[in-house]
Order: structure tokens, then sequence, then C-alpha cells
């Protein structure tokens, strides 16, 4: 499979790292000289100096044989313009845009010849804001995610010390909730992430990732020692778009909310445009517009500004004057395994996000969705059964699955199935999957049609 990425910033650069690592045919376009200096001893893949609005540059970087276009630069219209150039000129099976401004948003969600020929499109930001809400929505969740439909959550958790699942082997956990309502899919610990099997044992200081319905939440949560908050003020550090989007939604929600921005120009706009949000214009390194924000008092304190330093250390001192939750995004990753154990309990990253959207298109498959979990080492996949897959018309105890992954968990129809040993999967079944990351090439052949079918 050969993939065209067209921009290497921030989300270019990690997706082409991301695929790279998986031995994809991936070609890079990028037209800044500094950048392409910048990352050419970094990523392992082919770097093409020019335009991905151009036809020539696009056909200097394969478009004829490339499966998926992927246009990620900062410019909406250079991102439209190549995946209009790709449709015309080859018919690309796949063409995925980065795109912030809603007027496209809405022209590409037309049909026939007033839309964009589009297949996907991601707004980090935009996702970036959805995963915070879903966090929220979970008391001291440190990841949410939600698969079937909303049917099925996915939540991770911090292990504390004294708990009923703590220093216990899986195994003997599960006996002592027969009724299967969730499954301990996953275990990140350190610098790394287990997919367990029954002989695991929990830590103090886990992160564990619970499959379950969501009116289980609360009976995982008293199982865990959570206590259930509901979030009623939140106290966000950075007005951009990703503050604002958010601040606008909370409004929505009637959660009490302030904003700490340090531009002045920022701040008259949030003003304007925001309705019961709070705007404060000041420093965050001083500790009285942290005070005058009632940080102290916060359900959540989030630092979402384009500074990784600055939402690393502002919500380390939000944490310290009394915020409940923190939480920072990050752009650089190599941070993320410093935050975990410095106490900041959630990290965000809009580059992750989009990496999972597009993941689902690089699968192989009938894959629903796909989301990194941990340190970006395992994933979550949610599929389709097919008719002609190994996955489906026997026992799972007989499906040879690789090494590092497992089935989390069935849906069929209504019923929501917590798989045993026994389980049988139907063809159209929706099933979610744990991997590690290693395993997925291997897993991938378990899902795939059968060369027989054809």
């Amino acid at each position: 499979m050969s993939i065209i990425i067209v921009g290497a910033g921030e989300v270019g650069f990690h997706i082409a790292s991301r695929l790279s690592r998986e031995n994809r045919d991936v070609v890079l376009i990028e037209k800044d000289e500094n950048v392409i200096r910048r990352i050419a001893d970094s990523l392992d893949v082919q770097i093409v100096h020019g335009s991905g609005s151009s036809p020539s540059i696009l056909r200097k970087a394969g478009i004829d044989r490339s499966e998926i276009l992927i246009a990620v630069t900062d410019s909406d219209e250079v991102n439209i313009v190549a995946c209009i150039t790709a449709e015309s000129q080859t018919h690309v099976p796949t063409k995925i845009a980065r795109l912030r401004d809603t007027e496209y948003e809405k022209l590409y969600s037309m049909k026939g010849k007033d839309g964009l020929n589009i297949d996907f499109v991601i707004n980090p930001e935009k996702e970036t804001v959805s995963n915070i809400l879903n966090i929220l929505d979970v008391p001291e969740a440190i990841y949410v995610h939600d698969f079937a439909k909303g049917n099925v959550r996915l939540v991770g958790f911090r292990i504390g010390e004294k708990l009923p699942i703590t220093n216990r082997k899986l195994a003997n956990i599960m006996k002592d909730y027969p009724d299967k309502k969730f499954h301990i899919a996953a275990i990140s610990r350190r610098a790394s992430t287990i997919v367990p099997s029954g002989k695991d044992v929990i830590l103090p200081g886990d992160h564990v990732f619970f499959v379950s319905q969501p009116k289980y939440m609360p009976m995982l949560l008293k199982m865990i020692d959570k206590e259930k908050l509901k979030t009623k003020r939140v106290v966000i550090f950075g007005g951009g778009n990703i503050g604002f989007y958010l601040a606008r939604l909370l409004e929505k929600r009637g959660i009490s909310t302030k904003i700490i921005e340090q531009s002045e120009d920022r701040c008259n706009f949030l003003s304007e445009y925001l309705d019961s949000t709070v705007i404060l214009h000041g420093d965050v390194t001083d500790e009285e517009i942290l005070k005058e924000g009632g940080v102290k008092d916060a359900d959540t304190f989030i630092g979402v500004s384009d500074d990784d330093e600055a939402n690393i250390l502002v919500s380390l001192f939000a944490k310290r004057m009394g915020a409940q939750r923190v939480m920072a995004k990050l752009n650089n990753l190599s941070y993320l395994q410093l935050v975990s154990t410095l106490g900041i309990d959630v990290v965000i990253s809009p580059r992750v996000s989009a990496v999972s959207s597009i993941l689902r298109f690089v699968r192989k498959g009938k894959v629903l969705s796909v989301s990194e979990i941990g340190f970006e080492d395992a994933e979550a996949i949610e599929i389709i059964a097919m008719e002609t897959s190994d996955l489906v018309n026997k026992p799972l105890k007989d499906i040879k699955f690789p090494s590092g992954s497992l089935v989390a968990t069935v849906v069929r129809g209504e019923e929501i199935i917590i798989p045993s040993g026994n389980t049988v999967i139907h063809p159209g079944d929706r099933v979610i999957l744990f991997s590690l990351r290693s395993s997925i090439p291997k897993l991938e052949k378990v899902l795939t049609v059968k060369l027989e079918y054809f």
C-alpha cells in the first residue's frame, strides 16, 4: 500500500513517522526546505520537495500508484486542491484532508458535483475537544473512547494502592465478578503496555483500561474507589481554537468555565463570541491570576495553549494549588513518559487523535475505528467480522490469535457480549479488539478475507 502525505508539519510528521515504523510505503511532500532539512534524518520515508497541490509534484510522488492521499498542511485550500487533483488525475481510492474552516467542512458534507470528493476530513483541534469532553464525563478517568455507536466504552484509570483489584491476578479478580459486565483489556506500566492474560497482576500505579457498557460505569467507579463527582467548574489555560471550542461546548452543558489567556486581542475575541465564560487576561506564571481564576476550587484544570512546556508547568502548579484533576495538551510526545510520573492526570495529544482517525483507513479488514492507547504502543480496533475471515464461526479458543492481542467485546444487534474462550463470532458482528502494535500485522491476517474467497 502506497501512501502520500502532503505537509510535514506536526500532524504530517507524526503520521509519517507512525506509518514508516510499520514499514509502510510512505512518500512525504513538503515545500519548505528548512523543514525538509530538519526531518530528513528522522524519517525513513521518501521526501519530495514541492507543493502538494501541484499536479507535477503529485506525479513525482507516485500518485498514479498511491492508494491513500493524506493532505495535512496548514492551508485548507492546499489540502482541498491536493485531493481534487488526486481524484482527477488517477482516482486515488482514499483521500483524507485536514480542514479547519467550518465553511469547507459544510462543503465536505455535501453530495454530488458541489462536494469536495474527499473521503474523510480530520480536524485535530475539534477531535481533541471531543476527547476532553469524553474524559470529563467519567470522574478521574485518564482515557475514554466510545465504540459501537456509544454502546461500548473503553475507559482508563490510574490504580491506587489499596483496592480490591490491586496486587491480584486478573483471573482471580474476574472470579469476584462472574456476571462479566466488564473486561480488563490492557495495562500500561512504566513505558509499555500489556495486553493481559489471566496470569497478569495489577500493580499500584498501573493505568488499567476497562471495556464495558456505559451503564456499568458506576459499578466500575465503585470497584476502583473513584468518587463519582459531576464536573461543575473548569479552568482552561489557553484561548486558542481548542480552548474556544471547548468553552463553547462547556457553556452548553451549563458548566462554570474560565479561560486564562495571555493575548489581549485574543481575550477580546473570546469575550465577543462566548456567553457565560469568564475571560481572564494575564500571565499564568503569576500566581495571582491563577487565584483569581479559582484554580484551587476547580474540578478540572486544562492546559491547551500552543506551548507544551507551559501546559506542563501550569498544570502542575494548578494541581499543587488544589485542582482535583489536571490535563495538559502536548504535541511533543517525547514528554509523554515524563509527565505521567510528575502528577499530571491526563495527557491530550492532537497528533495522536489525528493518527487514530487515519489508521482505520490503513488497517486491513473492515475497520470502523482505531484508537491508540497506552504509550502509543497498542491499539483498540473496532471491526465488522467478515464472512470469510478466520475470526468467525468457531470458538475464540480455537483461533490462533497472535501474542499480544485479544477480543474484548462482541456486539450482535442489541446484545453486548464480554467474550470467553467458547464465544463464537458471527459474520456481521461488531468486534472490538486490542493489540500491541508489534502484533498488528499478524492480527490483520486473521481479520481479512481469505484468498480462496475470490
